[in-house]
């Protein structure tokens, strides 16, 4: 088990690098010598209020909440899952999905398709300034899909961590009363059974943790450390698919948020529906307990979390490192009437996701930052930091200047989509809507933060100057594909 959190320490005094990998060039690795480690932590399905608030116990991310620069209104431009991801190691806008087609592999959605230039991602760019680049992910796309092979092979170094998605393990390994215990009837529809079975069969977590996703992910990529280390400068994605619903955490992470004396079966893989279909059941139990699901296995996820970061701080690489943590969106637990990811509600709940960077000099410790970052400034964030030039697609801003008491360039609205909808907030409003454009929603979040009545009827020229901005932004006009 590793160390507690409160005996792990961010020291803040600079560090020299190792010497650079032998494989590069000469001159790289000298050049390389003094620049910073990076490390970047992606966290599937990861609600701001879950990390800044108190909804979760999330004391490894809290340690890097406190050592780093927390970004408040950090809202992601492309989503979900495979957007995200290509809005992260692009370091470029996705939305609008401009001349998309379903591609194998993916899921047939606006925006789920690899990105081209695997040369133009910042790990390429740090893998050519004498980076020695590495990628531990359990993400069953970015992963495994045929169509990221590519970007697969640009790292010197791939784990891939597999089973939540496919089969792995036989069915018939899953009995019937385990089974009936993960799926609540409320939550059936089609292929429930089937998709929970595989699910329980590739990860029995529930027993033993250590086989859960997490637990495989951070796992190796602690392990890799130690090879790192003689490679510096590294740079090292870590990418958990956790806490991903189904979840199926084990007792004595669910006890800590749900009635410990229940066992019932769990709501273990929620539709993404209106919650309308829990009518006939308690559906505030339901959705309570839905919540509880996801705490414990966010909690979880963050103890795996602690493992590589203990392993990180016991090698002194922490004296040298920038760490980014980021998530790729939120989930609804009845938040607008709604659970699951939800398209066309793209409120906080959805959009909302914790941004912390932890420079290595300790610049910024426990700070925050109410700039609308978004996931495509990552790359040449950390780019800058390392002092390596960004290539010229990306688009997304520089915040180091922050670091440094100075304003990145000027940004007044997060704006950006999930499949065949949009949305854009200011400070004053958020605005959102389908493609065509229609549907339009508009709300005061000063004098409405939760977003629950739409005054678009009563303020058509605020709307009128949102959907502008995007438009004028997006090139003048939102594709709108087929359902």
């Amino acid at each position: 088990m590793p160390r507690a959190t409160t005996r792990r320490r961010f020291l803040t005094s600079t560090g020299t690098a190792a010497a650079a990998a032998a494989v590069a060039p000469q001159v790289q690795a000298a050049a390389a010598r003094n620049r910073p480690n990076v490390v970047v932590l992606i966290v599937d399905t990861l609600r701001a209020d879950h990390v800044y608030g108190d909804r979760a116990q999330t004391p490894n991310m809290d340690s890097l909440v406190r050592a780093g620069l927390r970004f408040t209104r950090c809202y992601p431009e492309a989503m979900p899952t495979v957007p995200a991801r290509n809005s992260i190691f692009t370091g470029r806008r996705m939305f609008p999905f401009t001349g998309w087609f379903d591609r194998p592999g993916l899921i047939e959605s606006p925006g789920w398709a690899p990105f081209h230039h695997v040369e133009a991602t910042f790990t390429s760019a740090l893998n050519r300034a004498g980076y020695f680049t590495a990628y531990v992910t359990d993400n069953p796309f970015f992963g495994f899909a045929r169509g990221y092979r590519r970007h697969r092979r640009s790292f010197d170094r791939f784990i891939g961590k597999g089973g939540q998605l496919g089969t792995v393990a036989p069915l018939s390994s899953v009995s019937s009363k385990e089974l009936r215990h993960w799926v609540h009837p409320a939550t059936v529809e089609r292929n429930t059974y089937l998709r929970m079975r595989q699910y329980l069969a590739n990860g029995d977590y529930w027993r033993a943790e250590t086989r859960s996703w997490s637990a495989r992910v951070y796992s190796a990529a602690a392990r890799l450390l130690d090879d790192a280390k003689t490679r510096q400068p590294f740079a090292m994605v870590v990418d958990t698919y956790e806490p991903h619903e189904p979840w199926t955490p084990p007792r004595k992470y669910l006890n800590r948020y749900g009635d410990p004396d229940y066992h019932g079966p769990e709501p273990a893989k929620p539709r993404y529906a209106r919650v309308s279909y829990l009518n006939g059941y308690d559906a505030p139990f339901l959705l309570r307990r839905m919540h509880a699901l996801y705490a414990a296995e966010l909690t979880m996820t963050d103890h795996w979390i602690g493992v590589f970061l203990d392993r990180l701080h016991r090698l002194a690489l922490d004296r040298n490192t920038v760490i980014v943590l980021i998530g790729d969106h939120g989930f609804q637990f009845g938040d607008h009437g709604w659970t699951g990811k939800i398209a066309a509600e793209l409120h906080p709940p959805l959009t909302h996701v914790p941004l912390v960077i932890v420079h290595p000099e300790g610049r910024k410790a426990g700070g925050a930052s109410t700039y609308f970052a978004s996931t495509h400034d990552i790359g040449p964030t950390v780019l800058a930091m390392c002092d390596v030039r960004a290539p010229d697609r990306m688009n997304g801003v520089n915040l180091a200047p922050l670091f440094h008491g100075k304003r990145p360039r000027e940004r007044n609205y997060a704006y950006g989509g999930y499949a065949n909808y949009f949305y854009i907030r200011s400070d004053d409003w958020a605005l959102m809507g389908d493609n065509r454009p229609g549907g339009l929603r508009l709300f005061d979040v000063r004098r409405d933060p939760a977003e629950v009545r739409n005054v678009a009827s009563s303020h058509p020229g605020t709307v009128d100057a949102l959907l502008g901005q995007v438009l004028t932004r997006t090139g003048g006009r939102l594709p709108l594909y087929p359902h």
